[in-house]
């Protein structure tokens, strides 16, 4: 690994343990040459998984799609960081067990919002808003009311 103060390519292992979530190694470096610290991480490659739109369009899965349409959603909410991690790390990993190469836009939607409806009902209907595309205000209305039946 190259030191990120003086280019060296040596370096060794001070300490090495798993991050919280488990799904990363954390490893503290040492330089041969300068003796300065830092830290990387081992992460597990993933397949590449596409992600069908509902327009036919395929892209590939991001992770950072769903953190930052949750953190919007989640906005002046009580909501940690913490917990939004958590709803993108179970979102990942319904994504990556399902085996498959591809998954559509609508599944993961629906798993964040199966989420968000166990976790604060004012960010629920801000996702599904922009999700659903509400046109009206009797869309809004009709998915408030399918709320308040559960």
């Amino acid at each position: 690994m190259r030191c990120m103060y003086c280019n060296n390519d040596e370096s060794k292992v001070v300490d090495s343990r798993p991050t919280e979530e488990g799904w990363a190694i954390r490893r503290r470096r040492e330089c041969i040459n300068c003796s300065k610290r830092f830290t990387t991480y081992e992460k597990i490659e993933n397949p590449m998984i596409l992600v069908v739109k509902s327009d036919g369009e395929r892209q590939t899965f991001d992770p950072s799609k769903i953190r930052s349409g949750l953190i919007k959603a989640c906005e002046k909410r009580p909501v940690s960081a913490q917990t939004i991690d958590k709803i993108v790390s179970d979102v990942e990993k319904m994504v990556y067990n399902s085996l498959d190469q591809e998954i559509t836009s609508h599944d993961i939607g629906e798993k964040v919002m199966n989420e968000l409806r166990e976790l604060d009902q004012v960010a629920y209907v801000r996702f599904a808003s922009v999700y659903r595309h509400f046109r009206d205000i009797n869309s809004f209305r009709d998915e408030l009311n399918e709320l308040l039946k559960d």
